[in-house]
């Protein structure tokens, strides 16, 4: 089972990498104090950060606005995930606590300024998790809702299968691998830029790795870069 990202994704993003963690046995329904306050903590700092500022204006915004616009895609109609965030907690709404895994992302997304995603292995039954263009057939089950829709040719996915976890890249999550409180095996990926960021996506990645040994226990923890050059990470 792999993480994999189609050669068409660097035809049309030369630039886009990819920080993978895979993490395995996390007790997801374990209370996690550590983890509570390093969401706090980066809620208050981003607050802080963007007071009286745009956060689509800021340097570290620009470049997936740049992205979704070179794909086609109005980023001010579908926000990346990063810009949403960031723009959530701008205006002072803050973060909710959803559970340790989900939280744990959260806080180094706003920590690193980068989009951290957080896909049930299990869930993927033996299936690759890969980035492509979708094609006929591939469908998605919006968030919350229970009725799959029928996806335009051509839209830059993560999907397992025919089965789309993540639509317009990094814009909108799936009902289906999303994760809960028996959640145990994560596929982390971190989004991002190889000339821009990829020096925060390695220290996202390894802060990410060592807090998965050290707060949640994991004994298995894997590690690795996906580039043009490499274009896949053995989950």
């Amino acid at each position: 089972m792999k993480f994999t990202v189609a050669p068409q994704v660097f035809e049309r993003l030369p630039d886009v990498c990819f920080g993978a963690v895979a993490a395995y046995g996390i007790d997801n329904k374990a209370d996690y104090p550590a983890i509570a306050a390093r969401l706090d903590e980066a809620i208050a700092a981003t607050f802080a950060r963007f007071e009286g500022k745009k956060v689509r204006e800021d340097p570290a915004i620009l470049p997936y606005r740049t992205a979704f616009q070179s794909l086609g895609v109005n980023p001010n109609k579908f926000m990346s995930s990063i810009e949403a965030m960031f723009t959530r907690v701008a205006k002072g709404k803050g973060l909710p606590h959803i559970n340790p895994i989900v939280d744990l992302g959260n806080a180094l997304s706003l920590k690193y300024v980068l989009p951290m995603g957080a896909h049930d292995i299990e869930q993927a039954e033996g299936h690759d998790i890969e980035v492509r263009f979708s094609t006929p057939g591939d469908t998605f089950i919006p968030f919350g809702e229970s009725e799959a829709e029928s996806m335009p040719e051509g839209e830059l996915i993560y999907t397992v299968g025919t089965h789309v976890r993540t639509r317009h890249w990094i814009w909108r999550q799936s009902e289906l691998g999303k994760i809960g409180p028996d959640s145990r095996d994560i596929f982390f990926p971190i989004d991002g830029f190889a000339s821009f960021n990829k020096d925060a996506i390695l220290a996202a990645q390894t802060e990410l790795a060592e807090l998965c040994r050290s707060v949640f226990g994991c004994k298995t923890v894997k590690t690795g870069f996906v580039c043009a050059e490499a274009p896949a990470f053995e989950l």
